[in-house]
């Protein structure tokens, strides 16, 4: 989903990146976790890098954070498809549009099959009451299940179709709809992170970073959510992901010198690691909040 960020927002954003990757020379800095490898340095080709997205993501392009993560295949975690029925209100259809795309790219990842189809459908209808045209899912859907052969089209027609949901709402002045959607989306795809990958008792440095650096996406969901005050339900939320994220505002990740490359047209940066100053207890009290806030968005 993309977006042009206020100037400023993308200013302040780049400046705490920037002054994190230099803080570490003028200040004692201790890192709890740590993804650089002794040779990391030497690594310049840029598919050796790691890609962190700091913009606004459709729900079908945040389920990234499951890329390398090792997440066991555990459907009973997705919200039930017996729910959509459920969500009367036009704010829990929104939220919940988003928490099935990103059910949806978490089944994605362990193939093709009918319970992903499912899920389409499930997508399509809830959308279809947002007043969402038929055709921007029902056509996709079509696509698939004649042809279950090529997942990356799978993946490809899916974002496609959220992109186009996004641009209806927004051409409809329902911006603060679409923004409910990806906060859905940003909120189950951190449950499902924190809750099959991320093991307090044996911490993994790569689950923690992909953990750690989506305080750079809640930053940009923040400031996007901010414009649409006149929502009672995007105040009501906005007030939750500002709780969470004075949980992310007590640590800090840095980056060695010169290794930090900033993308401003893709929204990403890239660097072969990063270190960490994030504590486990932290890290419980993120995924402990997150679960409360999803499974309050989840139930009708």
């Amino acid at each position: 989903m993309k977006r042009p960020l206020s100037f400023l927002l993308l200013f302040l954003l780049l400046l705490t990146v920037a002054c994190k990757q230099s803080k570490k020379e003028i200040n004692s800095f201790v890192p709890v976790f740590s993804t650089y490898n002794s040779d990391s340095t030497n690594k310049t080709d840029r598919k050796l890098k790691d890609e962190i997205y700091y913009g606004i993501l459709t729900p079908v392009e945040i389920c990234t954070i499951f890329n390398r993560l090792g997440i066991p295949h555990k459907n009973d975690i997705l919200n039930p498809l017996s729910n959509r029925d459920q969500y009367l209100s036009s704010s829990k259809t929104s939220i919940n549009t988003g928490v099935y795309g990103v059910d949806f790219g978490y089944l994605k990842v362990f193939g093709v099959g009918q319970e992903v189809v499912d899920y389409m459908v499930t997508i399509r209808d809830l959308s279809e009451k947002l007043g969402i045209p038929d055709s921007y899912l029902s056509v996709p859907l079509r696509i698939i299940q004649n042809d279950m052969s090529k997942p990356d089209t799978i993946l490809y027609l899916m974002n496609e179709a959220y992109n186009k949901i996004e641009g209806h709402l927004r051409e409809g002045g329902r911006e603060s709809t679409a923004g409910l959607m990806v906060m859905g989306g940003w909120v189950e795809a951190m449950y499902i992170a924190t809750q099959l990958a991320y093991n307090p008792e044996k911490p993994d440095p790569e689950v923690i970073q992909k953990i750690a650096e989506q305080k750079y996406t809640l930053t940009t969901l923040l400031s996007f959510l901010k414009n649409y005050y006149d929502d009672p339900m995007v105040v009501y939320y906005s007030k939750k992901l500002k709780y969470l994220n004075n949980y992310f505002d007590t640590f800090d990740i840095y980056f060695k010198k010169g290794d930090l490359e900033i993308d401003v047209a893709r929204q990403v940066f890239r660097s072969t690691g990063s270190e960490m100053n994030v504590t486990v207890e932290t890290l419980n009290k993120i995924r402990d909040y997150v679960y409360k806030m999803r499974t309050e968005m989840v139930t009708p």
